[in-house]
């Protein structure tokens, strides 16, 4: 199902929100760059393609995937709507095509890019106490999405494929990652917080962050390769508003994936009939806990 991108309201001359601009839909921006394409010669083409590969713009489409996606002109166009959309395609087109010397194309998607950047909201979110009805607004996500990926893959089968999994999956939500691998304690520590760091550096271009840590773990902690235990809330207050002002009011998302304690749970059976596929033997299983939704008025007192 075809959604618009990028919409959201933006503010007039006056001062007043103005009604929010409708973006290209993929399929809508999938043909516009087919247009500028079908107007490149297959030498231009072949050109482009590997142009693509080195283009400065996070986060980049990957050899294997422009080989198997992008061999055609409907291909290659369908992969630079989906894996970019606006305004980084506009900004991935215009660096190629003036590579390839094509300054005949480059007004279409300098204008589309000029606009884009006209109509970037900035702090324009409400709180659900500020809004009358049908009035509450969306997470502005037009700017840069910034994520931090931890692994420890020492005495941690299937690491490595986790690490594989998160940067695809990453690259087609369009977040540029930073990667920390096996660090101890004083390197995590200190490349977080450059992370966090460089995203104040850039504070009106930030969108989103996303910080993924995986490794082993215990309540409140998370384990080093060497043993050593980073405090998880030490890690999440320096994100807040505080520590992080490029972040107020943007989604910061954290998943953890690790143990919180040695206690193993063993789950509840259900009364459920096994599918014909299972072992008859073996009735299904859930979590002691699981489907709970729990909201509290305040934050704990940290």
């Amino acid at each position: 199902m075809a959604t618009s991108l990028g919409s959201g309201w933006r503010w007039g001359s006056d001062g007043r929100q103005a009604p929010p601009k409708i973006t290209p839909t993929v399929e809508e921006l999938q043909s516009r760059v087919q247009e500028t394409l079908d107007l490149l010669s297959p030498r231009e083409l072949s050109h482009f393609r590997v142009l693509l590969k080195t283009v400065d713009e996070g986060p980049r489409v990957s050899p294997l995937r422009l080989e198997l996606e992008g061999g055609s002109k409907a291909g290659l166009a369908r992969l630079l709507a989906q894996h970019y959309y606006l305004p980084a395609v506009s900004r991935v087109l215009i660096k190629v095509l003036q590579q390839l010397r094509r300054a005949d194309l480059l007004p279409r998607w300098q204008s589309a890019e000029d606009d884009d950047r006209r109509e970037i909201p900035r702090k324009i979110l409400k709180r659900s106490y500020d809004c009358v009805d049908g009035e509450l607004d969306c997470y502005d996500l037009s700017g840069k999405r910034k994520a931090f990926l931890m692994c420890v893959e020492k005495n941690r089968p299937g690491a490595h494929r986790d690490i594989m999994l998160m940067t695809e999956w990453l690259g087609q939500c369009q977040f540029e990652h930073t990667s920390c691998i096996d660090p101890n304690k004083m390197e995590l520590l200190g490349k977080i917080s450059s992370f966090r760091d460089g995203l104040n550096e850039i504070k009106d271009d930030v969108g989103c962050c996303l910080v993924t840590l995986m490794s082993h773990g215990e309540k409140g902690f998370i384990k080093m390769k060497d043993g050593e235990r980073v405090s998880l809330e030490d890690i999440f207050e320096m994100f807040n508003n505080k520590n992080c002002p490029a972040l107020q009011e943007k989604p910061k998302i954290f998943i953890i994936q690790a143990c919180r304690g040695e206690k193993r749970d063993n789950g509840v059976e259900t009364d459920d009939e096994p599918m014909e596929s299972d072992d008859v033997s073996e009735k299904r299983r859930l979590p002691t806990f699981s489907d709970y939704f729990i909201i509290y008025p305040t934050q704990a007192v940290l």
